[in-house]
């Protein structure tokens, strides 16, 4: 300000010594009067508000920002872009944050761009990424109780202080966990299509995908157990890469169905390896941390049998049923089995495929229908054990405080899950009941229960629509590699993406639907 001739410079100087003393108030105001009930009120929305409702703003935060970043940015093309293409571009950015996969827009159609705000989207949607979210929420909820071990030393606090440390070195576990499960499948997928397979290398090519987008996109979408897949007929494309599906077989399992399980093994080596007590306390006292991916050893043990039973199962039904069907036409025997653990796996949660599901034998189909429904986290628990569990969580829920006859009265309302799926049914019946009418073998209430279940399930498998199946010939009619729902109303559509978000928030939703009683 040397340039500025002296009485100026001397009235600014005034003026800002005059501005100081006038703001000096407010800010004071402002630091003693609103800075608390601001502090207060950021504390009760993370701390009090319920879990339920956190996750549900997060859902539809992140859907609108996706939304946005989608709408943008430029598509390859238009030429095959359906009807309804604002809410369309929701609907995709819905379906990869709740990592359902449903699709009402080619893949394809996608630009480079668009692929990688998809990968983002599935990637911040994903099981482990949120699990790891809500461990930071605890995280800083036990921190002021940790500051206590310091200035109270008394048994309580030091319980406090080593439950705070436990909670950072899970936070630490589950973070490398992410990082290096992403890592890996990202070079084990690059190294298959650069260097041993040619033949995926030239589908690529053909389809102008960069590999390394590819493999990205591919690793994530498998692991947060989307179903996306860069290309229009999902992975149809590599049904004979057999290498690249025993890939992603496991990449599947670590990411959703046996990440507890897996989570747990890998603290449990940590602690044989380092003697400390942080993973000592994990595996001892899993439930005080509140982290409900950790669990006991002989939980962890069940759900493994469970999850790899119910893919034995399907596995074995998959190969009777289809092992001679088209969908394995000109395959040989090694292919036939990959494949066919490759679409059981997928079944359960994450929706990648290498055939079409609509040609499957309709018993196949209704074995997917109820596979769909089960939840990952389901677990065969002995009766003897079940009845022990029970009564533990009784003593628990009875030493919380809070509403409780508010909440019970809440709870006898709720319908169970089954419930809420066969209205969603009806309604969406109601919806594309003009269609159900005019296109008869495309529009089945079948399908539409497979899709409403797959939606549910957050697993995106679809019967797809056909041109070739329609009674009155169309010349505008054209075969399109997006699902079912693509071909519903806007009405169809909304309601799919509340099935969407209901399934991704099921597990709030278990224990709902037990006043009502089917016997006296």
């Amino acid at each position: 300000m040397q340039f500025l001739p002296h009485h100026l410079h001397e009235m600014m100087e005034k003026y800002l010594v005059l501005a100081h003393e006038k703001s000096d108030p407010i800010f004071k105001f402002i630091d003693k009067k609103i800075k608390p009930y601001l502090s207060h009120g950021f504390e009760y929305l993370l701390f009090q508000i319920s879990p339920y409702w956190h996750h549900l703003f997060y859902y539809i935060l992140v859907s609108l920002l996706g939304y946005i970043c989608l709408k943008g940015t430029k598509q390859n093309s238009s030429a095959s872009s359906n009807s309804h293409h604002e809410l369309n571009l929701f609907f995709t950015s819905v379906s990869a944050t709740t990592i359902s996969s449903m699709s009402t827009i080619e893949m394809e159609n996608f630009s480079t761009t668009q692929l990688i705000v998809l990968v983002i989207l599935m990637f911040s949607g994903g099981e482990v990424f949120l699990s790891l979210l809500g461990l930071q929420i605890r995280k800083l909820k036990h921190k002021k109780r940790a500051r206590n071990h310091v200035l109270n030393p008394n048994p309580s606090s030091q319980t406090e202080g080593i439950k705070y440390k436990s909670l950072r070195a899970l936070n630490h576990v589950v973070l490398v966990y992410l990082l290096v499960s992403h890592i890996l499948g990202y070079i084990f997928v690059s190294l298959y299509i650069s260097i041993i397979s040619p033949s995926a290398n030239n589908v690529l090519e053909m389809k102008k995908l960069e590999s390394h987008l590819f493999s990205l996109f591919v690793t994530v979408s498998t692991f947060s157990n989307c179903g996306f897949i860069p290309t229009n007929e999902n992975m149809m494309p590599f049904n004979k890469n057999s290498g690249l599906l025993l890939i992603l077989i496991p990449q599947i399992l670590f990411g959703n169905k046996l990440y507890p399980s897996f989570l747990r093994l890998v603290i449990y080596v940590l602690d044989k390896f380092t003697k400390k007590e942080e993973y000592n306390y994990m595996l001892n006292h899993h439930a005080d941390l509140g982290y409900g991916l950790l669990i006991s050893s002989f939980k962890a043990f069940l759900l493994s049998v469970t999850a790899i039973g119910l893919i034995g199962i399907q596995f074995l039904v998959f190969c009777f049923l289809e092992w001679n069907s088209i969908v394995f036409q000109g395959q040989n025997w090694y292919r036939k089995l990959v494949g066919s653990l490759f679409q059981t796996v997928n079944s359960r949660h994450s929706g990648e495929s290498i055939v079409d599901i609509s040609l499957l034998s309709p018993a196949t189909l209704a074995l997917f229908v109820v596979m769909m429904y089960l939840p990952s986290s389901t677990i065969f628990v002995p009766l003897s054990y079940d009845k022990e569990s029970t009564i533990v969580s009784e003593n628990s829920q009875n030493k919380r405080s809070g509403k409780k006859e508010e909440s019970s009265f809440i709870q006898n309302l709720k319908f169970s899950p089954l419930s809420y799926l066969a209205i969603f049914v009806i309604l969406v019946c109601i919806t594309e009941s003009t269609s159900l009418k005019e296109d008869p073998l495309n529009f089945t209430v079948f399908n539409i229960i497979v899709e409403v279940v797959s939606a549910y399930g957050n697993v995106g498998f679809s019967m797809g629509y056909s041109c070739e199946r329609r009674l009155v010939n169309s010349s505008y009619c054209k075969d399109t590699c997006y699902g079912f729902v693509g071909r519903w109303t806007w009405k169809g559509k909304f309601l799919l993406i509340l099935v969407m978000l209901f399934g991704r928030l099921k597990r709030f939703h278990f224990h709902s639907g037990k006043a009502w009683k089917l016997s006296l």
